[in-house]
């Protein structure tokens, strides 16, 4: 593949080197780009540089290694001066509301800010998820200090981040101006191995279209389990009837599988943030709201069916029980949330995984089951 750097340099920076900031820094070095990312803890700055640091992200500890242009910093003023485009990989954990919660890049922006006015035209691009609106605020918040604010976030699970980065179905980019678009798309594809669908809007249409494309998954898996769970009870085979189902082109099979409900650290938060924005311009967002019910009655119904086929049997075995196999990431994982259910119901349960898996557990729930590595 030919590489297509066209920008008056290579140089990008990013903030927020964690999880996904990480692997996509070292995909942009890989192909031509001279990066700084910036973070805050030192040590970690230190693996880095020395690239002591391993990942359980595949292919992340490789890249780290093989890199040559790439170098880590907690000076954000060495990191804005670095280069013209500047990437924000930051967390924003989700608000008992339902809302991100938006204080790690509100910090940032508060120390550029205190770095003061550019010289040359900067391009900012958010790549976190956030409330719609959320960019237009700093676009207000930078708009004499010379920054183009652009929203350009990524559809990645983890676990497969750096395959999802280079293979994603769909490439969404909010610009904050004609040219900015245009510099995030030439970035693209430099880093792409497949020909996605490219989309180009507003920064407040591609935040709202980003929760409202996981907002959809959550719908269409919550449907499949409630047919399944119709089938089940009626005697019938829920494969059968799903099968049938989404074989019908308007439709598509695509996660129309019975099964667990939906979780982990994206798909319920993405659901929750659409409602509490809707309800922000007067509308009920009805099918998110019983998406979310209807993935609590789901597990139910599997507890119920459990302990219906099961009555006898008190010992049980739930193998690597987090939201993604082959992650130890158990946040809102209905895997694990069936096995503390049957627990709590009598049953002995054994936790099958990684070392790391089973601490994260055993931390939460301590000897509410047997552990036991696989």
């Amino acid at each position: 593949m030919n590489k297509i750097i066209s920008y008056k340099n290579n140089k990008v920076s990013i903030i927020g080197i964690g999880k996904l900031g990480l692997p996509f820094a070292l995909l942009l070095e890989r192909n031509g780009y001279d990066v700084l990312g910036n973070d805050i803890i030192e040590q970690y700055i230190r693996s880095l540089n020395d690239k002591s640091f391993k990942s359980n992200e595949p292919y992340v500890s490789k890249l780290l290694i093989q890199s040559k242009r790439f170098q880590a910093t907690t000076n954000i003023k060495k990191t804005i001066n670095h280069s013209d485009i500047i990437f924000l990989f930051l967390a924003t954990p989700s608000l008992s509301d339902g809302r991100y919660d938006h204080q790690q890049i509100d910090n940032v922006i508060s120390q550029i800010i205190n770095i003061g006015k550019q010289k040359k035209q900067k391009y900012l691009i958010i790549s976190c998820t956030v409330m719609p609106g959320f960019s237009d605020s700093i676009k207000e918040r930078l708009k004499k200090l010379g920054y183009i604010i652009s929203y350009n976030p990524e559809f990645i699970a983890q676990g497969n981040i750096v395959d999802d980065l280079q293979n994603p179905d769909i490439v969404l980019i909010g610009e904050g101006s004609t040219e900015a678009g245009e510099i995030i798309f030439n970035i693209y594809k430099n880093i792409l191995l497949n020909k996605p669908s490219v989309h180009r809007m507003s920064p407040k249409e591609a935040e709202i279209t980003k929760i409202s494309l996981n907002c959809y998954l959550t719908t269409k898996i919550a449907f499949a389990n409630m047919i399944g769970d119709i089938a089940i009870r009626s005697g019938c085979d829920e494969n059968k009837i799903l099968s049938a189902i989404g074989s019908g082109t308007r439709i598509g099979r695509k996660f129309l599988h019975y099964g667990y409900g939906f979780g982990g650290p994206c798909l319920p938060r993405d659901n929750r943030a659409l409602s509490a924005f809707a309800s922000d311009v007067n509308i009920d967002a009805l099918i998110s709201m019983a998406s979310d019910r209807a993935n609590i009655k789901h597990l139910d119904n599997q507890v119920e069916e459990f302990i219906k086929i099961n009555d006898n049997q008190k010992e049980v075995i739930i193998n690597d029980p987090s939201y993604r196999s082959g992650t130890n990431i158990i946040e809102e994982s209905q895997q694990l949330a069936f096995a503390v259910k049957i627990a709590n119901k009598g049953y002995k349960v054994k936790i099958k995984g990684s070392t790391s898996l089973l601490n994260e557990i055993r931390i939460l729930y301590k000897d509410l089951f047997v552990y036991e590595l696989s």
